[in-house]
């Protein structure tokens, strides 16, 4: 698979708009961030069945929705574009490696590489590969997020966007040190910005 970047997806599910994936999930989202703030914390109330068999269609469930509803909500971010973004890469996944069969299998959080762990060096790499790596697949228990603030802190102190992080763990095939390399190459192009401004 070849990776995209973020401004590739948009144009793909702008032009293409599979089941609508444009417009569906951030109404979700929307709607779930009108929930959160009026107080409902249950995110199996949050939608109807038919509702929950179109993000059943494209890999999701409701709890993906309420976390980034309720990110949204208390942090403001991320925004739905964002949402779209790591949305349409988990409905790819699904579609075309899963081929439209659910993971039964999911991970707890304190199966998760430690929050200290480090790979070559860069603190929260371990951990948030194998989170993305369960997220594409369908395998994040309920407790835990893809794309949590500390996330969201690692991604931006290397310049990535999330939606990128996901789709560049998808083409790694489980090789750590091709993410590494596509992490460090984001960090050195972050700096060689800085050190020419």
């Amino acid at each position: 698979m070849h990776f995209k970047t973020t401004a590739n997806m948009v144009g793909l599910v702008q032009t293409h708009g599979t089941e609508h994936l444009d417009k569906k999930p951030s109404r979700r989202l929307r709607q779930g961030a009108s929930l959160y703030r009026d107080g409902n914390r249950n995110d199996a109330t949050y939608f109807t069945d038919d509702e929950k068999s179109f993000l059943a269609s494209i890999g999701l469930r409701p709890i993906h929705v309420y976390d980034y509803a309720e990110d949204f909500v208390t942090c403001g971010e991320p925004d739905w574009e964002t949402f779209l973004l790591i949305a349409a890469a988990r409905r790819d996944y699904f579609l075309f490696e899963q081929k439209r069969l659910a993971n039964p299998v999911e991970i707890r959080a304190d199966q998760l590489p430690s929050k200290r762990a480090t790979l070559d060096g860069i603190p929260w790499l371990p951990r948030i590969i194998q989170k993305a790596r369960c997220f594409l697949e369908g395998a994040l228990c309920h407790d835990v997020m893809y794309c949590c603030g500390g996330d969201r802190h690692f991604l931006k102190e290397h310049t990535l966007h999330p939606a990128d992080f996901l789709r560049a763990v998808w083409a790694a095939k489980g090789d750590d040190q091709n993410i590494l390399a596509f992490v460090t190459k984001a960090t050195r192009g972050k700096f060689a910005s800085r050190q020419s401004s």
